[in-house]
């Protein structure tokens, strides 16, 4: 299933926010995954990975979420160390 890259800005959200906020993410039974997320409290700042049929799918879940993204990216290619390889 293609994969998705998403930025968000938060605004001022705790750590337990942001716990509250993955448990509903990851435990959505719709047809988008999310995969992992990593954060950064200082910058406001959070990346989501996500796997979607396509990208109005992932928009929607994003949208109905609550999540407004600066950019939603579909990830083609990933690299391991020196080797690119298409996903």
């Amino acid at each position: 299933m293609p994969r998705y890259l998403s930025l968000h800005t938060l605004a001022c959200m705790t750590r337990q926010a942001a716990e509250a906020l993955v448990k509903s993410l990851a435990t959505d039974s719709e047809a988008v995954t999310l995969r992992r997320t990593t954060w950064n409290f200082v910058e406001g700042r959070m990346l989501a990975e996500l796997e979607a049929p396509d990208r109005e799918t992932a928009e929607r879940w994003l949208e109905r979420k609550g999540m407004r993204p600066q950019w939603l990216m579909r990830i083609e290619y990933e690299s391991t160390g020196a080797e690119l390889k298409a996903v």
